[in-house]
């Protein structure tokens, strides 16, 4: 993946005055120089998407100027260098309406029968839209276990990384036609959160109708308190949400504190802004925008690296020569040609320990390959995996992206 300098957007916007603005309101929950990131400080940003706001429930079509509006300020942030992905519901909206299904709840096999045939539709106006700008579009759609299951993860994060790389714009939504109540996120603010996560995005857009945070239901209390900054997600501000484990959500914020909490242990920034008006993530960077931004004390690298270094179990162990060492430690991924053993029985997307000739271990990371195929290729040339392996597979043993160094 595009490799980020360590810093996140907030914290490389520090002494460049220009990206930011101050945080006026004393309700800020910040220990920081009340001061807000803007969008020209973020390098990749995952712009989350409701069907409320996409389609017109009453026609039954997409909001065609609304939609065109959020393209644009999409195509902005392109043009200036930054990745852009969006995580867009709608299928099901729009299948309803061509199905003729009425409204309320469905069934799950009418609604599996819908996200079927809106997919289609909205994969359409997504690729239309973006066009319009010279952007293409790429369609992904997850299921829980795509984000779970470190395989898959694998899997799907490479693909979200070659999109990527072509410019693209990875258009990603939960894979209702498959999706049962077992096996689905449920809402796409954690989906988003998830994405953002796995594709190591410093910022998470999430339009919503609703601006941002209060101190309660601003709808039924006149001395509500809007919140623009939350630095810490502490028990106080998940009350404000209808509270950790409440099974009524206000509005729909329990699930975005939810989805915050993801992304910014994932070293993510997250912004809830209100999205009803046209382009709404343009507006995030008015200075009178009116948004809440929750802040990630660390960056999508340190907290990726943190969690390869002790959350997970590992599985094997690689050895490798000096040679392979010093290119990790310049910042290289671990090639075949430089293991010289292995350890253990472990799986594809496993974490290994890594150990260099004196058997010191000098980081982890997790292992593109399961034990009997790293063995297969073990000291080899990468021109040789495929020949060895009987396929086209991956050429590193380890990326520099799933690993995290003993001296990081």
């Amino acid at each position: 993946m595009q490799q980020h300098d360590g810093q996140s957007g907030f914290q490389a916007a520090i002494g460049r005055p220009d990206p930011l603005r101050p945080c006026k309101n004393t309700l800020c929950h910040t220990t920081v120089t009340e001061v807000l990131p803007t969008l020209a400080a973020f390098r990749r940003i995952v712009v989350k998407v409701g069907s409320s706001l996409l389609v017109d429930a009453r026609a039954g079509k997409a909001r065609a100027d609304w939609l065109a509006a959020l393209a644009d300020d999409l195509a902005t942030l392109h043009r200036r260098g930054a990745d852009v992905l969006v995580v867009s519901s709608g299928a099901i909206a729009l299948g309803r309406s061509v199905l003729g299904l009425p409204a309320g709840a469905l069934r799950l096999e009418d609604s599996q029968a819908a996200a079927a045939m809106g997919q289609i539709e909205l994969a359409r106006l997504w690729a239309q839209v973006l066009a319009a700008h010279g952007i293409k579009a790429g369609q992904i759609l997850v299921t829980l276990g795509d984000t779970e299951e470190r395989r898959r993860y694998l899997n799907a994060r490479a693909t979200l990384d070659r999109l990527l790389t072509y410019r693209a714009v990875p258009v990603i939504n939960e894979n209702d036609t498959v999706a049962t109540a077992e096996i689905r996120y449920g809402d796409n603010d954690r989906l988003a959160a998830r994405v953002a996560t796995m594709a190591g995005a410093d910022l998470l857009v999430l339009l919503s109708d609703i601006d941002g945070l209060y101190t309660a239901p601003p709808h039924s209390d006149p001395n509500a308190q809007f919140i623009p900054v939350v630095a810490k997600i502490s028990a106080e501000i998940e009350a404000m949400a209808g509270g950790a484990a409440s099974e009524l959500s206000r509005g729909g914020m329990r699930t975005k504190i939810e989805a915050a909490k993801i992304a910014v242990g994932g070293g993510a920034h997250m912004v809830i802004a209100d999205g009803r008006g046209l382009h709404p993530v343009r507006s995030i960077s008015d200075a009178d925008a009116r948004c809440t931004w929750f802040l990630s004390p660390s960056n999508p690298v340190t907290a990726r690296k943190k969690w390869l270094a002790g959350s997970l179990e590992p599985r094997g162990t690689l050895h490798v020569d000096a040679g392979a060492a010093r290119a990790l430690a310049s910042g290289k991924s671990l090639l075949p040609a430089g293991v010289t053993r292995i350890e253990g029985m472990f799986s594809r997307g496993d974490c290994v320990i890594i150990r260099d000739a004196k058997g010191t271990e000098i980081g982890r990371g997790l292992v593109a390959h399961d034990a009997a195929a790293a063995q297969a290729i073990r000291g080899h040339h990468t021109s040789a995996v495929a020949h060895l392996l009987g396929t086209t597979g991956r050429a590193e043993m380890i990326h520099r992206d799933d690993m995290a160094l003993t001296g990081d």
